[in-house]
This record gives structure tokens, sequence and C-alpha cells, in this order.
């Protein structure tokens, strides 16, 4: 809702008696309409005028998010987003907001790639070999383990939550177990969607998960069953034309049941997750206030029950 002010989404969110926390963008991959860095570092002022707009409300800060790719090939793009991510845990420790949605981000191909990241998903070929350990061993391990001593001095009490994106470095259990071990405080925003597509079972990674998961995205994804037996789940047309696409990301309940939905508060639940399911709005068929209200009051059913 990038056209309206902060009060006024603050107010809508509150008055639909089903939302509690409000999810804010402040850099990376996010716009920043409602919750600008530049604008509240350092200013005390500002950052009781953000508080106040919430606090008025009722409502809770459940995270900032900061999605974007501070590994990128091309300096500018990766100056700027670790600039963006930098700013974004300071703010968080002026908020006291504990929970940071970032992603790992992922670098190029070799040392001397300065155009696009390359994503080592899988394939055969000799050209696609060893490129993850590269990527791994000269950018990705180096550059997390000194972000997360940053992170600790700058505001022990906060979790960096990765979110496992095809795309990025960290995608799946596996890169996340590898990338866990540099730091106490980095954890997964954990968003069923991105599984359903990769063939990954979102509960039995809740489970093998366990207490590294410091906040979770509710949003669904439906399956085509006749365009998946034509081209599967890989589709370099994503996400246009939706009406076409083998997948689509969907309103929570309309690609999974509510039972399904059901089960994964519970497991949540067993492994002591007592955060926020925030609602990632990407249904290109459902109206935004009409896809949140719907996923909201469906989570908040379930986690009643």
């Amino acid at each position: 809702m990038p056209d309206r002010t902060f009060g006024e989404v603050a107010h809508w969110a509150a008055a639909t008696g089903v939302i509690q926390d409000l999810e804010l963008g402040v850099g990376g991959y996010s716009p920043v309409p409602h919750c600008a860095p530049d604008e509240l570092l350092g200013s005390p002022e500002a950052i009781r005028g953000l508080r106040k707009a919430v606090d008025d409300e009722g409502l809770g800060i459940s995270a900032l998010n900061v999605s974007g790719n501070p590994l990128h090939p091309n300096p500018e793009l990766a100056q700027r987003h670790d600039g963006d991510l930098r700013n974004a845990i300071r703010l968080a420790a002026e908020l006291g907001v504990e929970r940071l949605v970032a992603m790992s981000g992922c670098p190029g191909a070799g040392a001397s790639d300065r155009v696009a990241p390359h994503f080592s998903g899988g394939g055969w070929l000799p050209d696609l070999e060893r490129i993850a350990e590269w990527q791994w061993r000269d950018r990705v391990a180096p550059y997390w383990t000194e972000l997360s001593e940053f992170a600790h001095r700058e505001h022990p009490q906060l979790m960096i939550c990765f979110e496992l994106h095809p795309g990025t470095y960290v995608f799946n259990f596996d890169t996340f177990t590898r990338i866990r071990r540099l730091g106490a405080n980095l954890g997964v925003n954990l968003d069923p969607s991105h599984f359903f597509w990769q063939s990954i079972d979102p509960l039995a990674v809740v489970q093998a998960l366990g207490d590294r998961i410091g906040h979770v995205h509710g949003k669904d994804t439906t399956l085509h069953a006749k365009r998946l037996a034509l081209n599967g789940m890989l589709d370099s047309r994503w996400p246009n034309p939706p009406d076409e696409m083998p997948w689509n990301f969907a309103t929570v309940g309309r690609g999974h049941d509510e039972e399904w939905w059901r089960k994964f508060v519970a497991l949540l639940r067993d492994c002591d997750f007592n955060g926020t399911i925030s609602i990632e709005y990407e249904d290109p068929f459902v109206a935004v206030e009409e896809s949140v209200l719907e996923s909201a009051t469906l989570l908040s059913r379930v986690i009643s029950a």
C-alpha cells in the first residue's frame, strides 16, 4: 500500500480486527514509503513519531525487511544493498525490533564477474560445476561472518532471518545449514510458498530448523497440474502472464487448504515458535485488501484453534 501514509496503513490494519503486527520494508529490494532509515536514524523525534503511529493503533512491529543482494557482482549495487542492510540493523536497534528479514544475496560466477548474479541451483554441465564452492569460500562465508559480528555489536538481541529463496545462495535447508554455523544470530524467515514450488515439504523444514525459525511469512502457492505436465516448475517467463504459469503465489488457503495451515501452525508451536506470521501479498488474481484480510482471517482462525 505504498500510496497510503503510514498512519493510514496502520489504521487499516488495526481496523481488520485480526492483524496485530506490521513488517516494514526498509531497503534492498523493498521500497521505503513508510519507514525510511535515512529519515529515522539518529532522529529520536522521528523514531518516536513512528512508534506512536504504531502504538496508537494497538499494533506492534514484528520485523524490518531489507531483502536485497549485498553480494551482487556489480560493486555499486552490492555497496548499496550492504549499506541498506547495515542501516536496517542500526534502525532495528533504535526501534527495539528484534527480527530483520533479509536474503543471503548471490555473487557472480567468478572473481572477474561484474554483470549479474549466478544462481548455482544445479545442473550437470561442466560450465556449472564448482561455482557454488567458489561463491561460498570467497564471497558468502567471509561476508556473513563479518556481518554477523557487526550485527551482534550493534544489536545483540537481533536475529537476521534469511528468506530461503531460489536465486540467492541460501535457499534451502542444506545451504542454510552451512551458513548457520557462521553466527548464532543467523536464522530463518520461513516462507512456505517458496518450498511448494521447489517440491520441498515446508512441514519437514519446520521440524528440521527448530529454534532457528525467527519469523514466518504467510503466503501460499497454487500449482497447476496441466501446465506443470508440459513445462515443470522452472519457467523463465515468471511471473507473467500469470494465467499461463505452472504455479502462482496465492492468498493463504487458496493453494493449500485450512487443514494444511493448521498442521503448519501446530508444528511451529511444537518448535516453540511464538513470533509473527507476516502476510506477504503476491497474489496476481486477488486485490491487496481482499487478499491480506482473507489470509489474516484464516491464519487467525487457525492460530486460535
